[in-house]
């Protein structure tokens, strides 16, 4: 695509800028739908991230980070 074009979302289709993509899948996602993982600090959308509920609390880890936490 040409230089300056805007990307959709992949979650929500809103505009999302270049730079965001998901780590894992490499689809754009805006900043609403993007997920920080807590453990590599990694863009990710929803579908390449889960929600750990520990006793660390909330944490939000990418599918690459998650299956080590057992």
């Amino acid at each position: 695509p040409p230089v300056g074009v805007s990307k959709a979302c992949s979650s929500c289709v809103r505009t999302a800028g270049v730079k965001e993509a998901c780590a894992q899948c490499d689809q754009f996602v805006c900043q609403n739908c993007s997920r920080l993982c807590s453990c590599c600090n990694a863009v990710t959308c929803s579908s390449c991230s889960t929600v750990d509920y520990g006793d660390m609390g909330e944490q939000v880890l990418c599918n690459g980070c998650s299956i080590f936490q057992v």
